[in-house]
C-alpha cells in the first residue's frame, strides 16, 4: 500500500556545501533522493519533518528506513545527518546541524551511521551498512565508491563482481560528470549488442567478443549510473532489463551458426541439440528463479550461501563467455558452444533441486530467509 504523501514528513535540506558528487551539487542529489519517494522537499510547516544535513551525503536506503521510524535521528560521529522529528524538535536538530556538533538526543532514538550492526533492508531481505558520510574535495573519490558499491545490492556472477569493477567504476564517473544519461549508455551498448550478434553470425569470433565485452561493460554502467546519479526511470529500467533477458539465445545461436564460417561447423544434429538444450535451459531456469520469488519472497541466488557462490558460475550470459572464449583458445568455438548447453542444461538441474528443496524446507515448517539477513 502507498502511503499518503499529506502524512509524511516534509524534507528539509539544512545548511550548504559546495563540493559536487556525481557531478551534481548535494542539493540537486537530495532533490533527486526525495522526488524518487515521491516525498515533499522545501521548509518546515507545522508537522514532522525530515531534516538533511548537507554537510553529509547519504545511500538512498536511510531515507524509508528513517520514514519508517518518526522520532528518529541518524548520526555519524554524534552529528546529526538525517532526523524525522516533530516540528518541536526541528529548531534544535538543524541548529545542531548548522554548528556541526552533537545533538542531545532529548527521548528521541539515535541510529549511529557507523555501528557495525547495520540495517535491514526489508525490499533485499538482506542486512547492510549503507554510507552517511561527510562529503569534503578530498573524501568525494571514496564517497563515491561506496555509493557505487551500494548501488548494486544483489549477488552476480563472477566477471561483474572480479573484473570489471574498476572499468565500470571509472565510465560511471566519467558519464556523470560528462552528463551522459544511463539511457545514452543503454542505446549504445545496444547497438553494440547487436554488431557482437553479428559478428558471431559470420565466425568474427574475436572481433565479437572484444565488442561483447565493451557491452557486457556498459550493461553495468547503465545501471549503476541511474542509481549513483538518482536518475532510474520506468523506460530505462525496461529497456535495460529487456535487453539482458532477450538477446543471450540470439548470442548462442548466432555462435552456433558461426561455427561453420570458422572452419568448425557442428553437425546438424548437434547444431539442433544445442539450440534446444540453451533455449529450452535458458527459458526454463528464468521461470524457476520467478517460481522462487513468488513462492518465497525473494530471489533463489540468496537462499543459502550455496546459491550465492553458484550465481557467481550459473549458465548466464557472462559465465557462458568465458566458457566460449577458453573454447576460442583452443581453436574449438564448436566445442566452446557445446560445453556451453551442457552447463546450461546442468544449472537447469541445480536450480530445480534447489527449488524442491526449498519447497520441501517450507513444507517442514522451516522459514525460508536470506542467509544474508
Amino acid at each position: 500500500m502507498v502511503p499518503d504523501p499529506s502524512t509524511l514528513p516534509t524534507v528539509v535540506p539544512v545548511g550548504d556545501n559546495p563540493t559536487p558528487i556525481w557531478g551534481m551539487s548535494v542539493a540537486e542529489r537530495l532533490r533527486r533522493i526525495v522526488a524518487a519517494r515521491g516525498l515533499r522537499n522545501g521548509e518546515a510547516g507545522g508537522g514532522a519533518v525530515l531534516l538533511a544535513n548537507l554537510t553529509f551525503v547519504f545511500d538512498p536506503s536511510w531515507l524509508p528506513h528513517l520514514l519508517a521510524r518518526p522520532g528518529t535521528i541518524l548520526t555519524r560521529d554524534g552529528v546529526p545527518v538525517l532526523a524525522h522529528v516533530a516540528a518541536a524538535d526541528a529548531d534544535r536538530i538543524a541548529a545542531a546541524m548548522r554548528a556541526d556538533q552533537p545533538v542531545a538526543p532529548g527521548g528521541l532514538a539515535v541510529i549511529a551511521a557507523e555501528d557495525e550492526a547495520g540495517i535491514f533492508n526489508e525490499a533485499l531481505r538482506k542486512r547492510e551498512r549503507p554510507f552517511a558520510e561527510r562529503l569534503t574535495p578530498a573524501s568525494v573519490p571514496a564517497i563515491e565508491r561506496a555509493s557505487y558499491v551500494g548501488a548494486y545490492k544483489g549477488v552476480t556472477d563472477l566477471l561483474t563482481k572480479y573484473l570489471w569493477p574498476e572499468w565500470a567504476l571509472w565510465l560511471t564517473r566519467r558519464c556523470a560528470r560528462a552528463g551522459i544519461s544511463p539511457n545514452q549508455v543503454t542505446a549504445i551498448g545496444s547497438l553494440l549488442c547487436i554488431v557482437a550478434t553479428v559478428a558471431f553470425w559470420y565466425g568474427w569470433f574475436w572481433s565479437g567478443l572484444a565488442i561483447g565485452l565493451v557491452f557486457m561493460v556498459l550493461d553495468t554502467v547503465d545501471g549503476k549510473l541511474a542509481r549513483c546519479t538518482i536518475t532510474s526511470s520506468a523506460l530505462g529500467n525496461a529497456w535495460d532489463h529487456g535487453v539482458d533477458l532477450v538477446h543471450p539465445p540470439f548470442w548462442w545461436w548466432a555462435w552456433a551458426t558461426g561455427c561453420a564460417a570458422y572452419g568448425r561447423p557442428l553437425s546438424h544434429d548437434a547444431f539442433v541439440a544445442v539450440i534446444a538444450a540453451m533455449l529450452f535451459g535458458y527459458v526454463a531456469q528464468r521461470l524457476i528463479e520467478g517460481a522462487f520469488i513468488a513462492r518465497f519472497g525473494m530471489h533463489i541466488h540468496v537462499w543459502e550461501r550455496f546459491d550465492s557462490r553458484f550465481r557467481l558460475v550459473t549458465a548466464r550470459r557472462n559465465p557462458n563467455m568465458v566458457i566460449l572464449f577458453a573454447g576460442l583458445l583452443i581453436g574449438r568455438p564448436d566445442w566452446g558452444i557445446i560445453a556451453v548447453a551442457a552447463w546450461t542444461m546442468l544449472s537447469l538441474v541445480v536450480h530445480l533441486v534447489r527449488l524442491v528443496q526449498a519447497m520441501a524446507a517450507k513444507a517442514r515448517g522451516r522459514r525460508i530467509v536470506s542467509w544474508l539477513a
